[in-house]
């Protein structure tokens, strides 16, 4: 995804409709890196539909590997309260649509405040205990390009071991519509990079 966290949250009512809108769009990346490891290797398209009214955000993001052998859709509702955004994302994949007990649910919070930024996510169906926690820091602009960086730390799926463990060290950069990552997981110690396009 473009951003470095993302923020979404609980459904609190659809009011104010004339300020609602409906936005689509997509990026190209030439691999589909999540939290410290590949999700995907080959190139990936991600479309976004997203339903804004007010705070409050509905929508649906995707990725499609061009090889075919990754595909991933989401589903999510959010809330933003100030520098404050909740996040409810139900990940759809392999599992029965219409079966609550099948899904994977995960709940988000995060902040930002100047240039830092910090987000903690945790898987909440299942009796999973899954746990991400991310954060960030803005450098600003470097020639002519914004660069940040990120820590990540997680446990469970997100370690060899599932002990909890730093999992990414992500230097990342923007211009325009074009953004990158290069990122470093110590837990396995590997190394990964991709370039993406938002369109």
């Amino acid at each position: 995804m473009r951003k470095l966290l993302l923020s979404a949250a609980l459904l609190t009512g659809l009011t104010s409709q004339a300020f609602a809108e409906v936005s689509i769009s997509a990026d190209l990346v030439s691999q589909y890196l999540f939290r410290g490891s590949v999700a995907s290797g080959a190139m990936s398209v991600q479309p976004t539909i997203n339903y804004s009214t007010g705070s409050v955000n509905i929508g649906t993001w995707a990725s499609r590997s061009i090889d075919g052998t990754h595909q991933e859709t989401n589903i999510y509702v959010s809330l933003v309260a100030g520098p404050v955004n909740v996040t409810i994302t139900d990940y759809t994949d392999n599992v029965d649509l219409f079966k609550v007990g099948d899904h994977l649910i995960e709940v988000m919070a995060s902040y930002e405040s100047g240039d830092l930024s910090g987000a903690v996510a945790v898987d909440v169906l299942n009796g999973n205990t899954d746990l991400w926690v991310e954060l960030g820091y803005n450098l600003g602009e470097v020639g002519d390009a914004d660069v940040g960086l990120s820590l990540g730390l997680g446990n469970e799926k997100y370690t060899s071991d599932g002990d909890p463990m730093l999992a990414l060290i992500g230097v990342n950069v923007s211009h325009g519509d074009y953004f990158g990552s290069y990122q470093i997981n110590p837990d396995v110690k590997g190394n990964m990079v991709f370039i993406g396009k938002n369109f």
